[in-house]
């Protein structure tokens, strides 16, 4: 069994695999000893492991890892991938980002594919056929859209997302959630389109924390994998070993 875990900057995801099979999930609100001790203690047999952090991590649980598993991988710029990485700067990819087209590969092996990840920042990827990472941009996240309006204006309120938003809004609260969400929505429409006609067969996935805002919306038939990351970084681990 892997132990693969996703270290944000508020929350950590913890996954359990049987292969290549997602057995359990876990989400705490910090990654720490006493939540790692009750996941070996639940499956004990797991074997190897690795680490994705965008945020700072106590020493002992490196420590604490390292003497549990016969395989540690923590995710850096030069961890061997299963994919090719064209990206220029490569040491400042997000992890998030490899592991969504690593995980994009594993769903749709063989095919272009456009990986869409909404969550604090939006990201739009794009794989080859031949699994490579061609690059993508970046964009505000819907809370840092609304953020944005609230703090860079003397007036507007601080809304929130919703799933619940009409084409045009009749009053300010429902304008600027109107406009934010429509906003991304044909933000995203638009690169589809745009990538559609350069890849006619191009798969899109739709992955991230804020994807159930847009899984209905969006005009073109998309993939949605809430685990797109973690079956990404579990397959990572997996080509790490097979390579020991």
């Amino acid at each position: 069994m892997n132990l693969v875990i996703d270290q944000g900057n508020t929350v950590s995801k913890l996954a359990v695999f049987s292969g290549s099979e997602l057995v359990a999930r876990i989400v705490a609100p910090m990654l720490s000893a006493e939540v790692l001790i009750q996941v070996f203690t639940k499956f004990p047999q797991i074997k190897n492991g690795i680490l994705s952090s965008v945020a700072t991590y106590e020493d002992e649980i490196s420590t604490f890892l390292r003497t549990k598993l016969s395989v540690f991988i923590i995710l850096n710029s030069e961890t061997p991938l299963p994919i090719t990485n064209s990206y220029k700067s490569k040491q400042s990819l997000g992890y998030d980002r490899i592991a969504d087209a690593v995980g994009a590969n594993v769903m749709f092996p063989g095919y272009d594919v456009m990986i869409i990840d909404a969550g604090t920042a939006i990201t739009i990827d794009l794989l080859t056929k031949n699994g490579e990472f061609f690059g993508g941009n970046i964009s505000p996240g819907l809370d840092l859209r609304f953020s944005a309006l609230h703090e860079f204006t003397k007036k507007l309120p601080l809304e929130k997302k919703s799933n619940d938003f009409p084409i045009l809004g009749k009053t300010t609260s429902e304008a600027i959630i109107a406009g934010v969400l429509n906003g991304v929505v044909f933000e995203l429409d638009g690169y589809i389109e745009a990538l559609k006609g350069q890849y006619p067969d191009i798969k899109i996935i739709l992955t991230g924390g804020d994807i159930n805002y847009f899984e209905k919306k969006l005009k073109n038939s998309i993939f949605a994998n809430s685990n797109l990351n973690l079956t990404g970084l579990n397959r990572i681990l997996e080509y790490n070993v097979e390579k020991i």
